[in-house]
């Protein structure tokens, strides 16, 4: 069997097994630093990291090194922290300087890191929406995979960074049955019951395949309303139902119903709810294959996650595509851009 056979065999197998579904646990509820695999400097000075900072930038040609091993060795409130220090040693901004002094991807990279992980989403959404046309892959995969309370603190930057409502603003670039299954997920007002309620889930999967295989035609309308309004363990037994229903998973439904943006973000919407790691290693995956990087993404995920499931995404990747997330990153980049991802990843598996 070939190694794409593999690959598609695997990836399938994960997406399809619903039997330990319903008790797995999720990246939605983690606790912080479980699975990061950036943590917390024990004896940390944000004063002296500020002064090492500094001299490193400030000194005959940039010490890469030093800047690398603080800023992927500090927790996100201990780089906000150096940052505040580091404002008041030079009446500069550490990100300022970091553009000033470093280029292309790798200067991207530690900004990322210099940012407050709201701030890096309302902007990386910024981003996507900028200019003609919109990244519409970015923006499913942050809304689909984010938790209320970082969507509430996305909108919350976003309002400060613009001076705008992120809604509103979405709402001039996405339409349809795709913008408003977007705008939902945006509000961040996901059910966030831990209780399951079994009639509720039959009577959910029954009303999807209503209105979905069971119907000529889709009403897409049903499948946005359950699946971005409905907590996550209740979604978790709605899929199992489904399954028994239908004969075929939920997701396979929405890959056979519907197509485009909308497609993509109910499957993303899916994917997230039973696996976020696999879903996020799967993006990981896409944008190092083939000819050429896709660094936005790459730089988004593994700074976004790395206190959050990168642990997890780490396993996730090695099940799907037998090899580990550090080497495909050493294969897939190189210099102090790719040493800083490396350092970021937490090492090999």
């Amino acid at each position: 069997m070939t190694t794409r056979c593999c690959l598609v065999l695997t990836m399938t197998t994960l997406w399809d097994d619903l039997e330990s579904l319903v008790d797995a646990p999720t990246s939605f509820t983690i606790k912080g630093g479980e699975k990061s695999s950036i943590k917390p400097k024990p004896d940390f000075n944000a004063g002296e990291d500020a002064v090492a900072l500094r001299k490193a930038i400030e000194g005959l040609g940039t010490t890469e090194k030093t800047l690398i091993d603080i800023l992927t060795h500090r927790s996100s409130s201990q780089r906000e922290a150096i940052c505040k220090a580091y404002l008041a040693a030079t009446s500069r901004t550490l990100v300022s300087d970091l553009k000033g002094d470093t280029h292309g991807n790798f200067e991207r990279l530690l900004v990322a890191l210099a940012t407050p992980p709201a701030h890096y989403d309302a902007q990386e959404v910024m981003r996507a929406m900028k200019g003609i046309g919109t990244e519409d892959s970015t923006l499913i995969e942050i809304f689909a995979s984010r938790t209320n309370q970082q969507i509430k603190e996305l909108s919350a930057a976003y309002l400060k960074e613009t001076e705008r409502k992120l809604t509103f603003d979405l709402k001039k670039e996405v339409s349809g049955h795709f913008g408003k299954a977007l705008l939902l997920l945006a509000e961040g007002n996901r059910d966030e019951s831990t209780t399951v309620d079994e009639k509720k889930a039959k009577e959910d999967a029954k009303a999807l395949y209503n209105a979905g295989e069971k119907k000529l035609g889709t009403d897409e309308d049903k499948f946005i309303e359950i699946l971005c309004k409905q907590s996550i363990p209740q979604l978790r037994q709605t899929f199992v139902v489904y399954n028994e229903i239908s004969g075929k998973t939920l997701q396979k439904s929405i890959e056979r119903e519907m197509s485009g943006s909308l497609e993509e973000l109910l499957v993303a919407v899916v994917k997230c709810v039973k696996n976020v790691p696999a879903y996020l290693a799967e993006r990981l995956q896409k944008s190092m294959k083939g000819a050429g990087t896709d660094e936005a993404t790459l730089n988004r995920i593994m700074v976004s996650r790395s206190e959050v499931d990168m642990l997890d995404i780490r396993a996730e990747y090695k099940k799907l595509y037998k090899r580990s997330l550090h080497s495909e990153i050493e294969s897939d980049t190189s210099g102090n851009y790719g040493e800083c991802l490396k350092m970021i990843c937490g090492g090999e598996d």
